[in-house]
């Protein structure tokens, strides 16, 4: 499973296809050797926070009421 399938298969709809073509962009970046970094808002598509997977593990990643980010396991 590629990490755009294994990241958008916990949402569904409109988050999904909103958060595709970033990740998308992100592993084609990734794959030429080149850094990429994800815009926070892209991640969290106007939610507090959002479940991400990493080698089957699920860790959460919270924005902060100061703007600061909490990544939790």
């Amino acid at each position: 499973m590629s990490a755009s399938s294994a990241a958008t298969s916990h949402m569904s709809g409109s988050s999904a296809q909103a958060f595709a073509a970033p990740l998308a962009a992100a592993s084609a970046a990734l794959g030429s050797g080149a850094v990429a970094g994800l815009d926070s808002t892209l991640l969290l598509n106007g939610q507090k926070a959002v479940t991400i997977v990493h080698n089957g593990t699920p860790y959460r990643l919270q924005a902060t009421k100061l703007g600061k980010l909490i990544l939790t396991k």
